[in-house]
């Protein structure tokens, strides 16, 4: 299993993480046994959205003398009433709430605090200013929760929190479907049916830039729906063709600022399948072509940052460059990080000498040549 650090928060993450879907009313045993295989394999983050009493405390004893091994992606406005989920903004809901899971877990903090589930401005607000921030940043005072998080299907109101500094992680839906729909507060708008009817062309720009600046900010990306709940996966895939779970994941952990994806997975099997993510050939791993050749979705003239275009004559990382220049493009401004990435590169873009190699080979079209020339431009070597 690869690692990756989460952003600001120094934690140290597993490329495949674990979504909580399939352990939730499971018995023991069940959620034991997905236990066991994310200590065999090394997936160590659990994302927790479920208030499910009987999950939470089957967990907390599956983690009994190995708590120390996972990071736990605790939900803070997810509560448990008259027998099913709830999400919650009123504090002392919260607070029984948060508690009930530290208690059922057996732990005394955890790693990811996650304001769960804001899709509009207005509850954004709200939170923002609010009793749950208030509360969140005396637990992260505390030493209860490490660092403060936030969940989002809406890249404008992820985009806010990100930029208000209040955040250290961001758990964001990411996938090649939902990356080319516009911000709405609406989430069951990111896959009705209606808004695939005609062709969609290339990454909204706010994803993008949402994207990168967590990556130039230090906000550390968790993905969920990288499946899009399984429907990319499936011969009705709103693409207009399947995935497989090897190119979705490819995808999401290609994207800048992302750090680990929650496997969604209902059984061992899935979560061993999206385990071998790791040691796959690139050759299963590349969503290139199959990207190139979906029906209804296109990326032409977009850089997927996939590195077809390699090798280069002179050695330069064409893909890196590229998206350092898309970094600076989208603050409009060079951060001092980004100079210094691009800076200890051993090639840089004035070294191109336009041979046209690269544009031949990427699948998407992309303007590689005109691409090296702005990057030659801005970083002045």
């Amino acid at each position: 299993m690869n690692y990756r650090v989460l952003g600001r928060t120094g934690i140290w993450v597993s490329e495949i993480g674990m979504g909580c879907e399939g352990m939730v009313e499971k018995p023991y045993e069940d959620v034991k046994a997905f236990v066991d295989l994310m200590t065999e394999t090394g997936v160590n983050c659990i994302d927790l959205y479920s208030p499910n009493p009987g999950f939470r405390s089957n967990l907390g004893r599956a983690l009994q003398g190995r708590r120390e091994h996972f990071v736990l992606q605790a939900h803070l406005c997810t509560v448990w009433k008259d027998g099913q989920y709830k999400r919650t903004r009123d504090l002392a809901e919260v607070k029984e709430g948060f508690t009930d899971q530290l208690e059922r877990l057996g732990t005394d903090f955890v790693e990811i605090g996650m304001v769960h589930y804001v899709d509009s401005l207005s509850d954004w607000a709200e939170v923002q200013n609010g009793d749950v921030m208030r509360y969140a940043l005396a637990l992260k005072e505390a030493g209860t929760i490490r660092s403060i998080g936030l969940s989002s299907h809406n890249p404008k109101v992820a985009l806010a929190a990100v930029n208000s500094g209040l955040i250290d992680v961001l758990m964001f839906s990411v996938n090649p479907c939902y990356d080319l729909q516009p911000a709405n507060e609406d989430v069951e708008q990111l896959w009705a049916e209606e808004n695939y009817k005609n062709p969609l062309v290339n990454m909204d720009p706010q994803r993008q830039n949402l994207y990168e600046t967590c990556q130039r900010l230090g906000v550390g990306i968790t993905v969920m729906k990288a499946f899009g709940g399984g429907d990319l996966l499936s011969e009705y895939s709103p693409a207009g063709k399947a995935l497989t779970p090897l190119q979705c994941l490819h995808y999401a952990l290609t994207r800048p600022g992302v750090a680990s994806v929650m496997s969604g997975a209902r059984t061992p099997e899935e979560l061993r399948a999206c385990a071998a993510y790791e040691t796959a050939p690139e050759s299963e791993k590349d969503y290139a072509e199959a990207f190139a050749s979906l029906p209804k979705i296109s990326w032409q003239g977009h850089c997927m940052y996939c590195g077809h275009c390699a090798p280069c004559s002179r050695g330069i990382d064409v893909a890196s460059v590229t998206k350092f220049l898309n970094l600076c493009q989208a603050q409009g401004e060079i951060p001092e990080t980004v100079r210094e990435h691009y800076a200890v590169l051993p090639h840089h873009a004035g070294e191109c000498v336009k041979c046209g190699a690269c544009e031949k080979r990427c699948p998407f079209g992309v303007p590689v040549i005109e691409n090296m020339e702005r990057a030659a431009a801005l970083f002045q070597k």
